[in-house]
């Protein structure tokens, strides 16, 4: 074949190419094991958050093995399922499964979210070896956008431990406090339920007025952002509730937390 010919310009193009492919599908498959331990630390730096863990110089992982044990809970019967994984259970997927999907009712969905997962992961925290708290996956629909986080409980099962808010497409300034350190330490050692166990945490309008009887179940709210505020209230309310974690947090009121 001539050097110049037509035939052996596209020769060289095609082996040039094959090479390449074969490199970028190398460096991938090495880098996927990289990837997937990066994105089990983001979600166990986002858990342990919730607690104020990991402490400064300590390692996500190390805490993560000695402290937390996850576990995969079906929200209609509140037991545990060990039908998949709980740590690489993908929420989102399954909310789209029609074999794992369940479509909320009008009536009971504040949170906006339409549907979710039949099953939804949990975390517990351990320390010295008994469980501290319970640590749940939230979501719900912000001013914009989906809000995503996790809201920590002591293992009363009632007094909030933490907030932490990880995901969201709230107004930078306004609703995007809701990812502030500072506005998210107002939820530890509030009251989720009351006395007759209805869920009752909630952002309110302005400060929080320490004299109210209805403080104890109110964090403060934040300046301009109205729609954001009552999107966090209803995000906790809906999994807290009923139709959220409610049968799986009564099963343990009644069984105890080793049930």
């Amino acid at each position: 074949m001539a050097k110049d010919s037509v035939g052996r310009t596209f020769l060289v193009a095609f082996l040039v190419c094959f090479v390449c492919s074969l490199m970028v599908s190398g460096t991938a498959a090495g880098l996927r094991a990289k990837q997937e331990r990066d994105a089990l630390g983001i979600m166990y730096r986002n858990v342990l958050s919730a607690v104020d863990l990991p402490k400064p110089g300590e390692d996500v992982f190390e805490v993560w093995q000695a402290r937390v044990e996850a576990r995969l809970v079906d929200l209609q019967s509140g037991e545990y399922t060990d039908a998949f994984d709980p740590e690489t259970f993908d929420k989102a997927r399954a909310a789209r499964d029609a074999n794992l999907r369940y479509n909320i009712p009008s009536d009971l969905d504040a949170a906006g979210l339409r549907t979710r997962s039949r099953l939804a992961p949990v975390f517990w925290v351990h320390e010295n070896g008994e469980p501290r708290y319970l640590v749940l996956p939230v979501r719900g629909q912000g001013l914009w956008a989906t809000m995503y986080g996790y809201l920590a409980l002591e293992a009363d099962l009632t007094t909030v431990a933490g907030l932490t808010i990880y995901d969201h497409g709230e107004t930078p300034g306004l609703g995007g406090e809701i990812e502030n350190p500072r506005w998210q330490a107002n939820w530890s050692g509030k009251q989720a339920f009351d006395d007759d166990r209805t869920p009752r945490i909630e952002v309110a309008r302005g400060r929080v007025d320490p004299d109210s009887p209805q403080a104890r179940f109110q964090v403060d709210g934040i300046s301009g952002a109205t729609a954001t505020a009552r999107g966090v209230t209803n995000m906790v309310r809906y999994w807290l509730g009923e139709d959220g974690f409610g049968p799986y947090i009564e099963r343990l009121r009644a069984e105890g937390l080793d049930g």
